[in-house]
């Protein structure tokens, strides 16, 4: 079973919806603090996070980041009131999957979970030169030591190897990722920028993703590397 974490200080939105993801059969435990929040995450791992913003003892941003800096290799979702554009791009920066304007739908909220549960159960591996890459894992090895790959970069790294030696859309990757409008290439870069350091043994020539002027990014690699 699934474990989600919710960490939403509003005791009756956390309520209905732990009442709604027990019924579609995942685990819930509620956090009404960043404090509370940060020590279940850490003592009890989820396989997602809910988040909300406005906390009564930290902002959730502070804790999205701190989260991340960590190397925590679940997805955490946004949820929050706080509409504007740049709240959503600076949530995505830290390393926020998704991000939900409040009032949602429940029955989204469920089939964005589904979707992003069912690809972090999908144990791909191959290999891009001398790393090998196990996005199952959240992991790339073959180098000094294993470095580990956020959410966000797996899912990157997930669509572009749908169609290896193709440039992808930059709309298209906003979309399917983040869920935002081809205007905010902003977020898409920043990510892209941090798994090349990652990736490539000369970020500022990289060998496997590459810009495609004008259109967006593309992964090379052999079909034996991709077949691994």
């Amino acid at each position: 079973m699934n474990r989600i974490l919710l960490i939403e200080d509003d005791a009756h939105l956390a309520e209905g919806l732990e009442y709604n993801l027990v019924r579609a059969g995942y685990e819930v435990r509620i956090a009404r603090t960043a404090a509370a929040g940060r020590s279940a995450a850490l003592e009890w791992p989820p396989d997602l996070v809910l988040l909300d913003l406005m906390l009564p003892d930290r902002p959730g941003f502070e804790l999205l980041a701190e989260l991340v800096e960590r190397g925590v290799v679940f997805p955490i979702f946004v949820l929050s009131a706080r509409a504007q554009e740049a709240d959503k791009l600076r949530g995505f920066d830290l390393g926020a999957v998704d991000y939900l304007t409040k009032p949602f739908s429940v029955g989204e909220l469920l089939a964005r979970i589904r979707v992003r549960l069912q690809e972090r159960a999908s144990a791909e591996r191959f290999t891009l030169g001398t790393l090998r890459v196990d996005l199952g894992r959240f992991v790339l090895e073959g180098g000094a030591r294993p470095v580990h790959l956020t959410p966000t970069e797996v899912a990157l790294l997930r669509e572009l190897r749908r169609v290896p030696g193709r440039p992808v859309e930059r709309e298209v990757l906003l979309a399917r990722i983040w869920n935002l409008g081809g205007g905010m290439t902003r977020t898409l870069d920043a990510h892209v920028a941090r798994l090349r350091r990652k990736l490539e043994l000369d970020p500022a020539a990289p060998r496997h993703l590459q810009t495609v002027r004008g259109v967006g990014y593309v992964l090379l690699a052999t079909p034996e590397e991709l077949r691994d």
